[in-house]
This record gives C-alpha cells, structure tokens and sequence, in this order.
C-alpha cells in the first residue's frame, strides 16, 4: 500500500506516529504539504500535482487539515476521491465536524444527547434564547474556534448578553448553549477508528478553569468506558461521516453529551495518557479498507432509476408496527440494509425480526413502495409564547405603552 499524510507540519507528533506507524507495516507513506498540492481539471481524468509535478499513484490518504487551511484542504480531499483515492476522513465529513452549528444540527436531527443550544442573530433574540436552554450560567461558543479558544461561560444573563452582543459587533457568530455544570472543567475524549472506540482518556482542566483542554493546562488521564457509551461514540462519528475522529462528550446526569468532533484528532496527549499505539490501529484500518472500502451506496445507485436509499422511519400508528421486515418490506421490493433501534445498530437485519415504534430502517428499494410507507407529514405545535423578560428592555417599553 502506497499512503500520504497530507501535513504542512510534518515534525508534529500526530503525523510523525501515523508515518512511523506506517513504516512499521511496510507500507510506503509521505508527508505531503496540503497547500503545495494543485487540483488538476484539464485532462480527460481528475488529478493532482505536487510541487508542479503530476502525483503518483496512492491508495490512500490520512487528512490532517488545519482548520485556517479547510476550505483549501476539503477541496484537495475532496480531489484525491474523485481519484478513487481511500480516505477516511472525506471532505464532507471534514465540512460536517468543522462548521459547529452544522454539526450540532446533524447530531440534533439523529438524535445524539448534546448540550440545549440555540443561534440567533437579532438582539431582541438573546435574553429569551438564554432563557430557552435553561438560563445562565451559559456557554458562549464562537463557530470557528478551537482547543479552547472562543469559548466562554457567562455566569448572568446581563453578562452573556454583553458578550454575545459584543461578538456579534465584530461580524462573529456565537452558539449559545446550557451549562452543564456537573461536567465543569472534564469532558471526556474518544478515539473512533471504524466501528469501535480505540481509546478514551478523561481530561480534567486546572484549578479554577472551566474548560478541560490539555492545552489549557488541563491533565488526563485513562477511562473505561461502558458499551452504551462506546456506542454513543461510534454513532456521532459515523452521524459526521467519519471513520477516524476525536470524540468529545460530557458526562452529565442524563449520560454522556457530545460537546465537539474533530476530524483530525491529536494523538499525543490521548496515546500519552493510555500508552496505546492509536496511530498503528488507524494505520490498519486503513489497509483493511484499502482493499474493501466503504461505499457511498446512494451514489453508486443513483442511477437505478425507480430504485434507491431512504431511511424509513416507524412511527406511533405506522402499519409496519409488529410485522416482520418479511411481510412488511420484501413483499414490496424494499431490502432492509440496516435497522436502528435505540442506540443499537443492527446490520443485515434478519427477514423474521419484528419491527417497533421508533425503529428507523436503511433501505434500498423501489421510490414508490418506500414513499408510500411514510406517514403524512407531522405538522410541528407551535411553542407557547415566552413572556417578557422583567429585565428586558425591550418589554418593558412594550409594558409602557400598553401592549
């Protein structure tokens, strides 16, 4: 196997591991520099040049993309695929986990616990949003940051509305989220290569300090996790799209919460803390997939026409509830590729497994048998309207005048 880390800090540990690592296993690897690599579109086939030079042949690439370089660094990825180069780590996956708020909507629409959140602009939109995920103290985040940086924990309203506004006076985007004040100052970071966690170490910040970060003067040290929480992981890196990723979650009293997901985890601190050889275990993973590798089934189908991937969801009153995947879905030409339930995954569920409420199926089938398994559109209940903040000034000049 020929492999290429792209890298522009080729003396970093994470890249020097995966490179020793490499070697280790005889494969054949270079450090390419992200930012020297050119995307080539003239020819009759996608293809890369590296300092001016055509690429050679490689099967695989380990992203390690900076997060001042991801557009750049997406667009390369994204080349290396049309090049039918292994990744895994893609450029949409890297999109998924570099944009906070896209990644929190991902992780919200599929049901993965995080902290209460909400992104508003408007300032007449910020005390009752503050109000919305439970009150201050609150958790400020700017969208692009990271070990740390631009994230801020108001302990009043008048606080985080000070803040928040100040941000904003300078064109920054802010997420506002709960504290979560039984995880203050650890959190808990995984390694998810494939399907299994390989590795979780507890970080715990300093004295004082709310934030958890080893480069913030944070310690770690080595967990184990149980299975519902290994789980937990592995579905929120999958969630972004990613075989190889960092994991962060919070332990609160309702179980773990993801607070972040990096595409390109550091290896240091987490391989220091368990004194596990991480680097070799993706180096593997890697290699397995070189020769089998995952697929991107709706686009490889794309053109069965009449056919394709939907995810069914069963819903209360769904007549699929209580028949088996048999008599449900392959009396209607529908296969059921994988079936979700709870946070198990079960793939190649078998045809005599009776299927429950809130079971969510992956499904290759024919558009009009799926189509016409999914319920009417649920129409959302509007929420009850908030009531003026006694602070806000805005309603109190609402109050002045009468309304």
């Amino acid at each position: 196997m020929k492999l290429a880390v792209l890298s522009r800090q080729p003396r970093s540990y994470s890249t020097r591991r995966l490179v020793q690592a490499a070697q280790e296993r005889d494969v054949e690897v270079e450090i390419l520099n992200t930012l020297r690599l050119a995307i080539d579109l003239s020819g009759d086939e996608p293809d890369m040049l590296y300092r001016g030079e055509p690429v050679a042949d490689y099967d695989a690439i380990i992203p390690r993309i900076g997060a001042s370089i991801t557009f750049y660094g997406m667009a390369v990825v994204r080349q290396f695929e049309q090049m039918d180069v292994y990744t895994p780590t893609t450029a949409n996956a890297i999109a998924n986990s570099r944009d906070k708020l896209r990644a929190i909507q991902l992780l919200a629409r599929n049901s993965i616990s995080i902290p209460d959140t909400t992104f508003v602009r408007d300032r007449a939109d910020v005390l009752p949003a503050i109000e919305r995920v439970g009150g201050a103290p609150v958790i400020i985040k700017l969208l692009e940051g990271t070990q740390g940086i631009g994230v801020i924990l108001a302990p009043d309203r008048k606080v985080a509305e000070a803040v928040i506004e100040t941000l904003q006076s300078t064109k920054q985007n802010v997420l506002i989220q709960r504290f979560i004040a039984e995880s203050r100052g650890r959190d808990v970071r995984t390694i998810v290569v494939g399907d299994r966690v390989v590795a979780a170490m507890r970080r715990i910040g300093k004295e004082g300090e709310f934030r958890s970060n080893v480069h913030r003067g944070g310690s770690t040290e080595p967990v184990e996790l149980d299975e519902h929480t290994k789980r937990f992981a592995v579905r929120t890196a999958h969630t972004m799209g990613l075989r190889v990723a960092g994991v962060d979650m919070l332990e609160s009293e309702k179980g773990p919460m993801v607070m972040e997901v990096n595409s390109s985890p550091g290896l240091e601190g987490i391989e220091g803390a368990t004194h596990l050889d991480i680097a070799g275990t993706i180096i593997d993973y890697i290699q397995s997939q070189v020769t089998f590798p995952d697929l991107d089934i709706q686009q490889r189908l794309a053109s069965s026409t009449g056919y394709g991937v939907a995810e069914l969801y069963i819903g209360p009153g769904a007549e699929l509830i209580d028949h088996t995947i048999r008599a449900g879905l392959r009396d209607r030409d529908i296969t059921a590729l994988t079936l979700f339930r709870g946070d198990h995954v079960i793939p190649n569920p078998r045809d005599d497994r009776v299927l429950e409420v809130e079971d969510r199926l992956l499904c290759f089938g024919k558009f009009s048998e799926m189509r016409a398994l999914i319920p009417a559109r649920r129409r959302r209940r509007a929420r009850p309207k908030a009531k003026p903040l006694p602070d806000d000034p805005l309603a109190q000049e609402d109050i002045t005048k009468g309304v």
